[in-house]
């Protein structure tokens, strides 16, 4: 992660000449690298470094990343496969009436019964629905799954809209999930509303998102100053030394060994 301060002072620290050309400075993990920077600008744009603070943040983002890509995966293929059930329906429907009365002396010794079976009730309802309904409801699972991809996308890559999009999103979210506790509570619905409320909360208030704690006036002056402090320190001009590798040995050594990571 090399960079090209505009600011003479810190670009002179943080950039050598070797026989193999120039070298600069890594603000991550302090060794000398030959090639032209992959970044210049004021100091205060800089790339941030991902450790400590943004590097805790970085970490739950991309959980969450993770998270709505599992879900979005498990949707986009519910998707595929009520939109290839269309064309057996007729099958399954058969098999569905031949077999359930096959499972009725099991379910009666278990205390089963099939007749109140939310998940039976919930597989005759498919069965009989109209080709066209299981066309819109591929559709809306497709659409929706696409969603969660493009929120997986923007939180993995940290990006600020894809923080945006995943407070918009998760939080049309939460009163359907509400709704549904009010008609019956299970641990995962409880578990996935908490999951849901804390990700809403966390994002809006750590990135200041809609104005929170200063907005976005407060989340860029916290940036240009991690971003300028990261700088400075790699410079050696900031109010701590950077506890890197590349500090152990002189910059001009490092540089004509040409080292490389």
């Amino acid at each position: 992660m090399t960079y090209a301060p505009s600011e003479e002072k810190l670009r002179a620290h943080l950039h050598v000449e070797t026989p193999a050309g120039e070298a600069w400075r890594c603000l991550r993990c302090g060794g000398y690298f030959v090639g032209a920077p992959t970044g210049s600008g004021p100091a205060g744009d800089a790339p941030i470094v991902l450790r400590g603070r943004a590097l805790r943040d970085a970490i739950i983002l991309r959980l969450l990343a993770v998270e709505r890509g599992v879900r979005a995966l498990l949707v986009i293929l519910g998707a595929f496969g009520i939109y290839r059930f269309r064309f057996h329906r007729d099958a399954v429907q058969r098999a569905f009436s031949e077999d359930l009365p096959l499972l009725r002396p099991i379910a009666e010794k278990i205390g089963w019964n099939l007749d109140d079976s939310s998940m039976v009730h919930s597989i005759r309802t498919v069965i009989e629905a109209q080709s066209n309904t299981l066309l819109w409801v591929a559709v809306g699972l497709g659409v929706y799954g696409g969603l969660q991809l493009v929120e997986a996308v923007g939180l993995w890559l940290l990006k600020r809209w894809g923080e945006y999009f995943a407070v918009v999103a998760t939080s049309l979210g939460i009163p359907i999930e509400v709704y549904e506790l009010t008609h019956k509570i299970t641990w995962l619905r409880v578990g996935a509303l908490v999951v849901n409320v804390a990700a809403v909360l966390y994002i809006a208030l750590t990135k200041r998102l809609f104005g929170l704690r200063g907005g976005h006036a407060a989340y860029e002056a916290e940036r240009h100053e991690t971003s300028l402090l990261e700088v400075e320190e790699a410079a050696g001009t900031g109010p701590g030394p950077l506890q890197t590798v590349g500090d152990t040995a002189p910059a001009s050594a490092s540089a004509r060994r040409g080292r490389h990571r």
